[in-house]
């Protein structure tokens, strides 16, 4: 035990833990408590947590005995306007805007050679992984060749910066690269990257601490409902943490939000969150922390609680915190991590009085909502925001609306002769099928993706898609010609439960074959639209529409060409891919006709709770994991097979038009000159409300 101060220690918090793995260091948050510091067993769970951290750095120079005081007594009624400086234990980079930070640390390599000093120094001081799943783009679709079709397209389109990344993989201590095809970082950093408990070396010997991160893409928060503190920040911040400078940020308030009751039975995780967005936006939660707390938390699956994490940057929270609990400790074992790490988690987190539980004392909040998870119904949103939320029984009723309605309203400001427009798509024949002309007008439905981390990492709404396939399939519906289908999972993972439950074929039979593992259409990359229906979208100045399970809608994000955009479940998406488009009442009107000829309504397709449970219990294994994670990593040919030179260095290509060694380097001088004042700095941008990087 060591409980008297050190100059490591200016606190005296650092104590022992036993645990499987044996001995561990704990830096007790309970000793602040004891110390007089403030009421830490009444601080919400996530301020805790950056409590600890900020404890256990303290060095009294970066930071400093005041600032654990300062967050120490934080209050929850009106927090002090103070900065708090936060060293997280890791960082998560995607390969677009994690390149920046790579090329940076390759810039102060060759920069350290030139001032005569050894390279090799320069790398992360703390862990840094980075996932490339930002680059493959749905090019092919709607047949088995879709996948490797995309996959070589998306090698040839990167090479230069794969090459670099490889480089950085072999070259950097302190830092990984996740290859091309495992999965979308959220989901990757979910169910492999996470630890939820880390272990790190002192000179006293290994020493326990919450996993913490910042990751370079805004849905970092998805790690949120694993009960792991961390959100979205630039490069620039991201960089910085990397090289173990801490964030400084305000302490922030910190907004309950309780969840009582249960889903009702035709109700998803994305109804949930898309209600929960709209709420807090009409709240306000911008640069403050959303907590999750109540009976309906209690008995939510991790997966649910990793969806409504996923979008606290559309509700425009900092972070959507879920603390950790039984169904986190499930969660780690099921998803194939060790026993000895869920023991780690558990005897850790329940030490520092950061495990909720039913007899948890309840922490003070700034402010509290609530929702009744039995009052959510299905919904979407659309046609330009994420919190625009549409009853699925008013859809029809909305789109014809939107179409009216001013563009100062979000509408489409279209004339009553405009409204009445249409076009035909003229397909070509085929092996199959002979040539065919298709009558679309507004809201024809071009574009139906599961896609995107927000949905593609749970289990109960890609499986819902699938049985959604699967009776459709079975009474013989079909989705039309016009409808660009594609599944694009956020693992490998996802691929070995559809086929173990017998659902990827019913999902193929719809023309929704799965064309690559990353992030697709959520972010643009939904390829071109067939040249028969952009032909028809251009000539019929139609307000064209995508249906997809992402997070984003903006305008021109998903596709040039599609105006309306709607984020919806996977089971949704397969519904309207059906019916071709948006104007139909899918809770009245028919999605189509069987083989006898007799109408189809929503419902006679829609699966039960209990047939999406009994598909998850018989499908979902935790060696599936352990599996897909150890081959994608280690036995992924065409990643193996880049080439680049075991060189300190890296080979800087002044041909190169995308990767150039930065000029702020290259004159670097061993004495550092002053700073000198900014003169003569001129406005970039003034922007107005609602205005995104999509929009910029």
């Amino acid at each position: 035990m060591n409980s008297a101060s050190s100059p490591s220690d200016p606190l005296g918090l650092r104590d022992t833990l036993d645990t499987k793995q044996g001995p561990v260091g704990i830096y007790r948050l309970s000793r602040l408590e004891d110390q007089g510091l403030g009421s830490v067993s009444k601080l919400p769970y996530s301020i805790r947590i950056l409590l600890e951290a900020v404890a256990r750095t303290c060095d009294g120079h970066i930071v400093r005995d005041q600032d654990v005081h300062n967050l120490a007594a934080w209050n929850a009624a009106k927090p002090a306007q103070l900065e708090i400086p936060f060293r997280p234990a890791r960082v998560v980079l995607q390969d677009f805007t994690g390149v920046p930070a790579v090329v940076d640390l390759a810039a102060m390599r060759s920069a350290m050679k030139r001032l005569g000093g050894d390279p090799r120094k320069i790398n992360p001081l703390i862990p840094a992984d980075l996932v490339i799943d930002h680059s493959v783009q749905v090019d092919r679709f709607g047949d088995r060749d879709a996948l490797q079709a995309n996959v070589d397209l998306e090698f040839h389109r990167n090479r230069e910066r794969y090459e670099f990344l490889k480089w950085g993989q072999q070259a950097l201590a302190n830092f990984r690269v996740v290859p091309p095809g495992v999965g979308i970082v959220h989901q990757v950093n979910l169910e492999m990257l996470a630890h939820g408990v880390m272990l790190r070396d002192d000179e006293h010997g290994p020493v326990a601490l919450p996993d913490t991160l910042v990751g370079t893409d805004s849905h970092t928060t998805m790690i949120n409902g694993l009960g792991v503190v961390g959100w979205g920040v630039g490069g620039i911040e991201a960089e910085a943490v990397m090289l173990g400078q801490p964030i400084y940020m305000l302490m922030p308030e910190v907004v309950g939000f309780e969840l009582t009751g249960q889903f009702g039975p035709t109700v998803t995780a994305t109804d949930v969150v898309l209600t929960i967005t709209q709420i807090l936006r009409q709240q306000g939660v911008v640069g403050k922390f959303v907590e999750y707390f109540g009976d309906g938390v209690a008995q939510m699956t991790l997966a649910n609680r990793a969806t409504i994490a996923n979008m606290a940057p559309e509700y425009g929270a900092t972070m959507g915190f879920f603390p950790v609990d039984e169904q986190t400790l499930h969660y780690l074992r099921d998803s194939g991590r060790s026993d000895n790490q869920v023991d780690l988690v558990e005897r850790y987190m329940k030490e520092q009085g950061l495990f909720r539980s039913a007899d948890s004392t309840a922490p003070q909040y700034t402010t509290t909502l609530s929702l009744d998870l039995g009052t959510v119904e299905p919904s979407l949103a659309g046609p330009k925001r994420p919190q625009d939320r549409i009853l699925l029984s008013a859809m029809k009723s909305a789109f014809e609306e939107t179409l009216k309605a001013p563009v100062q309203q979000r509408g489409f400001a279209l004339t009553e002769s405009q409204r009445a427009q249409t076009a035909t798509v003229s397909s070509p024949p085929s092996r199959t099928e002979p040539k065919q002309n298709t009558k679309i007008g507004h809201g024809a439905v071009v574009i139906a993706a599961i896609t995107s981390c927000t949905n593609t990492s749970n289990p109960s709404v890609m499986l819902a898609a699938g049985l959604v396939a699967q009776k459709a399939v079975e009474k013989g519906l079909k989705v039309p010609g016009h409808v660009k289908t594609s599944l694009a999972p956020g693992s490998r993972v996802v691929h070995d439960y559809f086929m173990k439950a017998g659902l990827l074929d019913p999902l193929e039979q719809l023309g929704f074959f799965i064309v690559g593992y990353g992030c697709t259409t959520c972010i643009g990359n939904s390829g071109p639209l067939p040249e028969p229906v952009a032909k028809a979208v251009q000539d019929g100045n139609l307000v064209a529409a995508a249906v997809l399970s992402g997070n984003r809608n903006f305008e021109g994000r998903v596709n040039p060409l599609v105006k309306a955009n709607y984020l919806a479940s996977p089971p949704l998406v397969v519904a309207y891919a059906l019916a071709g488009r948006l104007d139909i009442d899918l809770t009245k009107e028919p999605i189509g006709l069987d083989r006898n000829g007799d109408a189809v309504l929503l419902k006679d397709i829609w699966p039960t709770q209990d047939e999406i449970q009994t598909a998850i219990d018989q499908s979902i294994k935790p060696e599936m994991f352990v599996q897909q994670y150890r081959d994608a990593m280690e036995d992924n040919p065409r990643w193996n097979a880049i080439e680049v030179a075991a060189d300190d260095l890296y080979a800087w290509d002044e041909q190169s038009t995308y990767i150039q060694e930065p000029p702020f380097l290259a004159d670097v001088v061993p004495e550092v000159p002053p700073i000198q004042p900014v003169r003569s700095a001129r406005l970039l941008a003034l922007l107005g409300d609602s205005v995104t990087t999509d929009h910029i």
